[in-house]
């Protein structure tokens, strides 16, 4: 991986999708969730268009679909209670990861999580993975904000608990709400193309797209 210049001097990582792929998990512990309480067997695409919005979104979307209305401060809490079961001993840093926060920390560079999901979910996330809360300098959660992704706060608020002006701080990102998010807080975007084409992820606004963090493009460090 090449050195990082002066261009950027933080980078804002999304979690989901980014750092690790939780998507699935969720997912199977949410289509739980709708069994168990509702008695309503949903489909995996159900999720789709609340993918990168928080965990209030993601769920709201499908209980929009079939027509329920959520108790949602215990169909979350027993999501979650599904998901950190689930995610024990399984949950891995996608491919590069490790490497480029690195590379990232070499080269000085502030380092924040920004995940529009609830606090529990991240921490359960970042500790499976290996890269503990306290590895990074801010750690931005969708109760954090008033507004989620496409609303540019969260990366706002990383931004400014990093200490840098966002055009200084480059966003990670892999869902187009997130993308949006980004481009409108005045970050560059990296996208990754773990959830959605790279076309989507282009037409959302994003300055890159790549694979995964091990095949970022050299111009990203020009």
């Amino acid at each position: 991986m090449a050195n990082p210049t002066g261009r950027f001097q933080g980078v804002i990582f999304d979690m989901d999708g980014v750092l690790c792929d939780s998507e699935p998990i969720i997912c199977a512990a949410a289509s739980q969730m709708f069994a168990e309480s509702y008695n309503r067997r949903v489909q995996p695409e159900d999720f789709k268009p609340g993918v990168g919005a928080g965990e209030d979104r993601y769920l709201g979307v499908v209980a929009e679909k079939y027509g329920i209305k959520l108790n949602l401060v215990r169909d979350k809490k027993r999501t979650y209670a599904i998901y950190l079961q689930m995610i024990q001993g399984k949950l891995k840093p996608l491919a590069g990861v490790h490497d480029f926060i690195n590379t990232c920390r070499q080269a000085g560079w502030r380092l924040a999580v920004a995940s529009s999901a609830d606090r529990i979910k991240v921490d359960g996330n970042l500790n499976q993975i290996g890269l503990p809360p306290g590895e990074f300098h801010a750690l931005v959660c969708g109760s954090d904000v008033a507004h989620k992704k496409p609303a540019p706060d969260i990366f706002l608020t990383a931004a400014s608990r990093l200490g840098l002006e966002p055009r200084h701080c480059l966003v990670v990102e892999d869902a187009p709400n997130g993308v949006a998010a980004g481009q409108a807080a005045g970050a560059c975007v990296l996208a990754l193309t773990t959830s959605f084409p790279a076309a989507e992820l282009a037409a959302a606004g994003a300055t890159w797209t790549a694979p995964d963090l091990t095949q970022v493009p050299p111009e990203l460090w020009v």
